[in-house]
């Protein structure tokens, strides 16, 4: 099989874990609205682990389908790229990055660097997918829905997004190909202009001599150095919220999340159920009490001294280019 059909197939046979429980992990329901509210401050943190899992899934389940039973072998590699691999032994392989989203955090924050050039062959795909406890404040991690992307076209998406030279420069990284493996770089970066408003017409001025389509990003070594000469003679900050899922307005990724928050759960859409968590506690403790028989502690501490619960999930409060 080709690279196209490979992970056209085991993306086929991956959907098929939508609605998964990961019954390794589970959050006992909150014995009082003090703890509920403290809960939903820090159960996004389980992403990390609930996405270290599927991917040990994803395994089980592709080295399972009568597919895949010649030519090679789906493997998981940590810390490798990516974290879901058929390995071959050819030059080029098929595999699958994963990003595993908590729809009640803040948004996507897993961040896709990687340049373009790393998926000429379009080799790889992004899986992202939604989780929410099976009662929302408690029980075991269910897999809600997935959304499966090339990674290419988030690359593409990401560099087109953000590079508006010169107010805002994506530069790819230096030529490491001669390096050891672990030594290779592979990542693009995103730095914003700080210069004065003069600066900002030189550096405009210096720009309309690199010819037609001089804003376009472009992968090609001149295009690069005139970048970088940019870079050198103004003064420009690596934005250290460049490249986060939730804002490379990738369509797919921006249906998926459309898609996520318009689930209905628990007779509620996962949109209402962040509302909800959001709202004022005086809101949230009727819910609680009537809802989920949850009731303040008479003797601990009270709902007042719980931390405010998240913003919304599927927007940034944060600025773009902080």
């Amino acid at each position: 099989m080709d690279l196209h059909n490979i992970l056209s197939r085991a993306a086929t046979v991956l959907k098929t874990k939508s609605g998964h429980r990961f019954d390794q992990l589970e959050i006992a329901k909150p014995k009082t609205q003090f703890e509920a509210l403290n809960l939903l401050k820090i159960t996004s943190k389980l992403s990390p682990i609930i996405g270290n899992l599927f991917e040990i899934d994803a395994v089980e389940a592709l080295t399972a389908a009568g597919a895949f039973k010649r030519g090679g072998t789906w493997i998981r590699q940590d810390p490798d790229f990516p974290d879901v691999l058929y390995k071959t032994g050819a030059a080029v392989e098929a595999g699958f990055e994963v990003k595993a989203w908590y729809p009640f955090a803040t948004e996507i924050t897993g961040r896709f660097k990687d340049s373009q050039r790393r998926f000429a062959d379009d080799q790889t795909h992004v899986l992202v997918f939604a989780w929410v406890l099976d009662h929302m404040l408690f029980g075991k991690p269910r897999l809600l829905d997935m959304s499966i992307v090339s990674a290419r076209s988030i690359a593409i998406a990401r560099d087109a997004h953000y590079h508006k030279p010169p107010d805002y420069l994506v530069i790819e990284p230096l030529d490491t190909s001669a390096r050891k493996r672990n030594l290779q770089q592979t990542n693009t970066s995103g730095y914003k202009f700080q210069g004065t408003t003069a600066d900002m017409e030189r550096a405009r001025k210096l720009m309309s001599k690199w010819g037609k389509g001089a804003d376009r990003y472009q992968l090609t070594p001149k295009y690069q150095s005139l970048v970088r000469e940019l870079q050198t003679n103004f003064e420009y900050r690596l934005d250290t919220n460049y490249a986060k899922m939730d804002r490379v307005v990738h369509e797919g990724l921006e249906a998926f999340k459309t898609k996520v928050m318009s689930t209905n759960v628990e007779g509620r859409s996962i949109a209402e159920w962040s509302r909800l968590f959001r709202a004022g506690k005086t809101a949230l403790a009727f819910e609680l009490e009537t809802r989920f028989k949850i009731r303040a502690s008479r003797t601990g501490p009270s709902i007042a001294a719980a931390p405010e619960p998240s913003s919304p999930s599927s927007l940034s409060s944060e600025s773009e280019y902080e």
